[in-house]
């Protein structure tokens, strides 16, 4: 069969509204994050302990992450060995690990690992983005790729970006 270049196209339109809205929501965080003073990077989050900083770095580096575990579902594979402890006890490690990191670290981290994460994101297929499997981290619930960006890479800044402006006092719940 001849290579349709509309229906290459016509794929990509669920992967790129995936993307753009991956795209609008960590520009969202990036300009809230840019706009902190010095002592808002550095308040803590009520009920999580860490900084300001350091969840928006938190957001940044666990995007490949998400990323990657999207493209075990896209390839038809399980994601295993993955459970809430291990999501915890990574976020306390990075929070250790990171407790001093800059804004302009952040946001550069943020930035490029954002850009690399909507790249991927478009190169799905609609029939990649429908494929379940078994997801360790939902008690091996077979789950959508797509199901999975939404709930992990696209909803992740929008998520701690609501958490952040209430903490500081800028939104109410």
């Amino acid at each position: 069969m001849p290579h349709n270049p509309f229906t290459s196209i016509t794929m990509n339109i669920r992967a790129t509204a995936l993307a753009e809205r991956l795209e609008r929501g960590v520009s969202a965080l990036a300009t809230f994050a840019n706009e902190l003073t010095t002592a808002e990077w550095a308040s803590p989050v009520p009920k999580d302990g860490r900084s300001v900083g350091v969840v928006v770095h938190h957001v940044a580096s666990v995007l490949p992450t998400e990323i990657h575990l999207a493209q075990i579902l896209a390839s038809g594979k399980p994601v295993t060995g993955v459970a809430m402890a291990d999501i915890h006890a990574a976020n306390g490690a990075h929070a250790r690990d990171n407790a001093d990191v800059t804004k302009e670290e952040a946001l550069r981290l943020l930035k490029r690992n954002a850009a690399a994460a909507a790249v991927a994101i478009r190169t799905l297929t609609d029939d990649q983005l429908d494929r379940a499997a078994p997801v360790s981290l939902y008690e091996d619930a077979p789950l959508t790729t797509q199901f999975m960006l939404e709930d992990h890479a696209v909803r992740h800044s929008y998520h701690h970006l609501t958490l952040l402006r209430v903490a500081l006092g800028r939104q109410t719940p």
